[in-house]
């Protein structure tokens, strides 16, 4: 164990007393009552999909949808994108769209890159219809950017619903 963590606590990397266990055992040695002292530090890493959930639970705390400005939550897995529109007031999805959908792909298919940028333009598209003007906010779900959720949001910010 490196001692140069457990000194610094203020330091990235580094533990402080909250990540410490203590548990304690009493034995008897030739006469002599003495309490064994265990500390063990805990580990605070967490993976990516953890770290995202964590984030967009924080993210969630802040922002909340209403009609007339809902939420948009995009979700971007290894090869589709899906994107809903949300109002947290009443519990409702606006909404949904996503790259695997007949009407978005076409026919023939396209890549998912143009379907990206296709529902994008279905999402504005619901949106001029409910008469929606603004959103409340954009929710990545704590994922990084990529070329479909560039696509998506080089789409919906060219009609004024993301400022970039």
């Amino acid at each position: 164990m490196n001692n140069s963590r457990i000194s610094q606590p203020d330091q990235p990397g580094g533990i402080s007393p909250n990540d410490v266990k203590e548990s304690s055992a009493e034995y008897n040695f030739q006469g002599l009552n003495m309490t064994l002292l265990v500390i063990q530090a805990t580990d605070k890493t967490n993976s990516r999909t953890e770290s995202a959930k964590l984030r967009n639970r924080r993210i969630r705390k802040k922002f909340n949808g209403t009609p007339e400005k809902p939420r948009l939550s995009v979700f971007c897995s290894e090869k589709q994108l899906y994107a809903t529109l949300i109002d947290d007031q009443n519990k409702k999805c606006l909404f949904y769209g996503s790259t695997l959908q007949k009407s978005i792909r076409g026919d023939p298919p396209c890549s998912t890159i143009e379907a990206a940028e296709r529902v994008g333009e279905k999402l504005v598209q619901t949106c001029v219809g409910l008469n929606i003007d603004e959103i409340s906010s954009y929710d990545r779900n704590g994922f990084a950017r990529g070329e479909r959720m560039e696509a998506f949001e080089i789409a919906i910010s060219r009609h004024g619903f993301l400022f970039r």
